[in-house]
């Protein structure tokens, strides 16, 4: 079979090839592919630069990103669903930038996922990029913001943010993004899906990040729904917050990987109103999730890594950070398994002259929520629900006697004896569902509830 290979560049030319190569393997990494999926038998198409105009990748070939590949001038980037895109390894990291006022289609199925990864054979966490969607939708540091992660001059814009609230950035469903988060920079790592600014119009759903190098989801602003997340073993956060996200995410699973941290700490949530902490800044980050399911460590000693791989100074944080003025509104959720399991940060925010947090202060003034949660955490007395610094609205005892009237609080050496999820450190959906008898089945919390539909099956690593 003829092998093809299309070079992308900044007019987005066509330029083909041919030599002789044949690829009949079904199997994609260590990932086999469902029985919908293509063979990606028709060879491989190389991507790089700047995409002007509509473009289409279908399920036979692979396509590979070469350095930071943007699509830009209001053109839409059609994926076909059981396609196969690869980040090539190196710098800058092969990596794909939605720009603002352009559009994904990446319209995968339950059967037929579309699959973004490394083009390597024994692939590792920050081989490439990740996905990046730039919208108009809000933010609060005025109209514009540079997107975290690039530097530089790039060909394109990579700026964020508007005031176009239900803006639409196209659609990502069933979608799978894997070893991301390649570090441009010291501490410059790029997440496994970045949404900045991106709008309500916007539609994503069924989406994994599995082994990112940096966080697996970040939200810069935006208002943008999402639901059935899955967020496997990041070295960062699993999912953070900022820069006045609004949006709700409904039916999300987190996973910590017990075999390495971060050095800024790894948590299930962290979530910032912006990092000075000012709460001026509108509008204020407010997340809304609900049946969230947050898997930390099985043990207090593993939770209490200070020196973990791969920075031998990485450790693991908490089950959500909500600090810098931020707010939020949770419920039906569960945390469990690290060292403190909600964190009201009080501290104040970086910079010269930051000012503390008033993030206890909108928990206790009702402009937070905490509703129907399981929070499980292995320090004491108050480790479940935790101020941080110092409050002029809360302690911790306060806030834990406010917390566990509408929640469950618990500190336990082994941290599903009262939750009782099936086997919540194991590597399968099954496990992250509760059984019939304990706290998780009573008060109907978590990304699974009992009898309920597994709704990782055929697009990730879990379900299958």
């Amino acid at each position: 079979m003829r092998k093809q290979s299309l070079i992308l560049s900044v007019a987005v030319a066509l330029i083909a090839f041919s030599t002789a190569c044949k690829k009949e393997n079904n199997v994609v990494n260590d990932r086999p592919l469902t029985a919908a999926a293509a063979a990606h038998t028709c060879g491989d198409s190389t991507i790089s630069g700047v995409i002007t105009s509509n473009l289409y990748l279908g399920d036979c070939k692979i396509y590979k990103l070469s350095g930071i590949v943007y699509v830009s001038n209001n053109a839409t980037l059609t994926i076909a669903p059981g396609a196969l895109v690869q980040g090539i390894k190196g710098a800058p990291g092969g990596t794909l930038v939605i720009t603002r006022g352009a559009k994904i289609n990446a319209a995968g199925t339950q059967t037929a996922p579309i699959l973004f990864t490394s083009d390597q054979a024994s692939p590792v966490s920050g081989d490439w990029g990740g996905v990046v969607v730039l919208g108009k939708a809000n933010i609060n540091q005025g109209d514009s913001a540079l997107v975290e992660g690039i530097g530089g001059t790039p060909p394109a814009s990579a700026y964020y943010g508007g005031t176009v609230t239900n803006d639409n950035s196209g659609v990502l469903t069933y979608v799978r993004i894997e070893y991301a988060g390649y570090e441009l920079s010291t501490d410059n790592e790029l997440n496994g899906l970045t949404l900045a600014g991106v709008g309500s119009g916007t539609t994503v759903h069924h989406v994994e990040v599995y082994k990112s190098k940096d966080d697996a989801f970040e939200f810069f602003g935006g208002s943008v729904n999402a639901s059935y997340l899955i967020a496997a073993y990041p070295l960062d956060d699993m999912y953070d917050f900022d820069n006045s996200y609004s949006g709700t995410i409904n039916y999300a699973l987190g996973l910590s990987d017990q075999t390495r941290a971060d050095k800024s700490q790894s948590n299930g949530i962290e979530c910032d109103n912006l990092a000075t902490g000012d709460s001026t800044k509108t509008p204020i980050t407010k997340p809304v999730i609900n049946h969230m399911t947050i898997i930390g460590l099985p043990n207090a000693t593993l939770a209490s890594t200070t020196t973990g791989a791969p920075s031998g100074t990485g450790r693991y944080g908490r089950g959500a950070h909500f600090r810098r003025s931020s707010r939020f509104d949770v419920r039906n959720s569960i945390f469990m398994g690290f060292n403190t399991g909600i964190s009201l940060d009080a501290s104040v925010g970086s910079g010269s002259g930051a000012p503390a947090s008033n993030t206890p202060c909108a928990y206790f003034r009702g402009l937070s929520v905490l509703d129907n949660n399981l929070v499980h955490a292995f320090t004491s007395p108050y480790g479940p629900f935790t101020i941080e610094g110092s409050s002029a609205c809360l302690t911790s005892a306060t806030l834990y006697a406010l917390a566990t009237n509408l929640n469950g609080g618990y500190v336990s050496a082994d941290p599903n004896t009262d939750i009782k999820l099936v086997a919540p450190f194991g590597t399968t959906a099954a496990g992250f569902f509760p059984q019939s008898t304990g706290e998780a089945f009573t008060y109907n919390a978590g990304a699974f509830t009992f009898g309920g539909a597994d709704w990782t099956v055929g697009f990730s690593r879990f379900g299958n």
